[in-house]
């Protein structure tokens, strides 16, 4: 395939939202997820997104229609189980590199998705994560197909960081706070949509 694969990790029990789920929250009219979903694939890249086994209707629903792969998964391991099916789905197809989008950052763009992954081709041996203006570092990051073996052996919630360390991590600068803000609470939903009237 030679293609960068884009994971979105679905699988998290928003349990910060008192009974919502943060993933189903509209922007703009859509689900979070789904609007998430199509900036990934505005790219032309395949979509992988993992949902917790047997408790996702919602959010199977709201990918309805949509041209994207999605893989079941157990949520109670945390982040680690949805990265494992993104190394597995990415090798599969021969993949050369997995980008974890969060779904919850609702101010990642297609755009910024074709940013990343032209700046991935300069140096798709290294890894990239976007980063805020001042250099924060942030989401989404692209994982480079020497890393899925390690990526496929992740374990529990601690997600990539235990891959991430040790290596020399490239940054990609989006604009404003995008490669920040992922919304997990009432209050943060409430702020951002104060803030970007979405």
């Amino acid at each position: 395939m030679d293609e960068v694969l884009i994971l979105l990790p679905a699988a998290g029990a928003s349990s910060r939202m008192r009974g919502r789920d943060k993933l189903l929250e509209p922007v703009d009219g859509v689900p979070v997820l789904r609007r998430q979903v199509m900036a990934a694939l505005a790219t032309g890249a395949p979509v992988l997104v993992t949902l917790p086994q047997g408790t996702s209707a919602g959010r199977a629903s709201a990918l309805a229609g949509l041209a994207v792969r999605i893989a079941g998964i157990d949520a109670a391991e945390g982040m680690a189980a949805s990265l494992r099916a993104g190394a597995a789905a990415a090798d599969q197809e021969g993949a050369r590199g997995l980008m974890v989008l969060p779904p919850d950052m609702p101010g990642i763009t297609a755009g910024d998705l074709l940013h990343l992954l032209a700046a991935f081709d300069q140096a798709p041996e290294r890894v990239l994560r976007a980063s805020a203006p001042d250099g924060t570092a942030g989401h989404p990051v692209i994982f480079p197909a020497r890393l899925l073996p390690a990526l496929g052996a992740v374990q529990g919630d601690a997600g990539g960081r235990a891959v991430l360390a040790g290596e020399s991590v490239r940054t990609c600068t989006l604009e404003g706070d995008r490669a920040l803000i992922d919304l997990d609470t009432p209050e943060d939903w409430a702020a951002w949509r104060a803030r970007t009237g979405l």
